[in-house]
């Protein structure tokens, strides 16, 4: 069995080096290429890389010049079209793959070559600054510790290259949910994903949540891709599965418009109750949050996420991406 590997990379050099390595230990012994796609052109050393890998970026035929940097599934996409394999891995440029999941998955695929995707669980790691340490979450999508379906994959997805490619792939025009959107279409197809139920990798960022996410959730338009699928499936089967996956921030916008019905009416009737009272409800929420996670600045940090996804979520839906699915004029070039 031929494998392709699609390693993308958003600003996230800091990673790679760990992320290669685990790679070229998990497919010891394999036949495998790799594509490493670089969104914007790397500022940074790359790791050393064997002559198995290839480094793309996006190169715009219309302008001659390199792309823009691409979303989550355009830049996965391009590496597709780059890559070979009957089996494709896409993973993150942050993620440090198991050996002994790579072995599980490529064995379970061997037995069973009608599944369409594997999946397995993924723990929460920070570097906080030469210290590394184990994050709050120990399965971070919740796919437990035996085998079983799942509705979608995320940051780590090995998929049956045919499988993909008759579910069209990733959507490039989101920002975001591109994962659980392909699920959806995965499902309406009757294609299998299944998750094992082992450790699949270790996911490496900075300690989070912080405000400095948020901000960049924001400027990279990570937030708007939620706003933007819920736009696409207006009026189609699988728009409540997508609302309903919103509905924290669906909440936090509903408790905005109760908070400007709140001043609108103090200002009016010159009573500052209604406003004060309407205090209390963001109050509770950070409470609540705060016990919870057995920190105010976590709880103050949960309602600033949902509230600023909210918003994100609106813009997004406006936004209103075209109905082309493909590329474009975007190919890839090595750099």
């Amino acid at each position: 069995m031929k494998i392709g590997v699609v390693v993308s990379c958003y600003r996230q050099e800091r990673f790679l080096p760990r992320t290669v390595a685990a790679l070229e230990r998990a497919l010891d012994g394999e036949d495998w290429q790799g594509v490493l796609e670089l969104a914007v052109p790397s500022a940074a050393p790359l790791p050393p890389l064997s002559p198995r890998w290839r480094v793309v970026c996006a190169f715009d035929e219309r302008t001659g010049r390199p792309g823009r940097p691409l979303t989550p599934g355009g830049g996965r996409m391009l590496g597709f079209t780059e890559v070979g394999g009957d089996w494709v891995l896409f993973v993150d440029s942050d993620l440090e793959v198991e050996a002994g999941w790579m072995r599980a998955a490529i064995a379970t695929v061997a037995r069973e070559p009608e599944l369409a995707a594997i999946f397995g669980r993924l723990e929460e790691w920070f570097l906080d600054g030469d210290v590394e340490r184990m994050g709050n979450l120990r399965d971070m999508y919740r796919t437990g510790d035996v085998d079983r379906p799942v509705d979608f994959l995320a940051a780590l997805a090995f998929y049956r290259r045919a499988a993909l490619a008759a579910a069209g792939g990733y959507d490039p025009r989101l920002h975001s949910d591109e994962d659980f959107e392909l699920g959806l279409r995965f499902k309406q197809l009757g294609l299998e994903m299944r998750s094992l139920g082992r450790l699949a990798a270790r996911h490496w960022s900075e300690p989070r949540p912080s405000f400095g996410e948020l901000a960049r959730r924001w400027r990279t338009g990570i937030c708007f891709g939620q706003g933007e699928v819920l736009r696409l499936y207006l009026g189609q089967p699988g728009f409540g599965a997508l609302l309903a996956r919103q509905r924290l921030y669906v909440a936090a916008l509903g408790m905005c418009a109760l908070g400007v019905l709140a001043a609108i009416m103090s200002l009016a009737t010159r009573d500052l109750r209604p406003f004060a009272v309407w205090l209390g409800i963001p109050a509770i929420v950070i409470a609540g949050m705060s016990l919870k996670k057995r920190s105010l600045r976590l709880g103050a940090l949960s309602l600033a996420t949902w509230t600023l996804q909210g918003f994100g979520m609106v813009v997004g839906f406006f936004h209103m991406p075209g109905r082309a699915r493909p590329l474009g004029g975007v190919r890839s070039v090595s750099c």
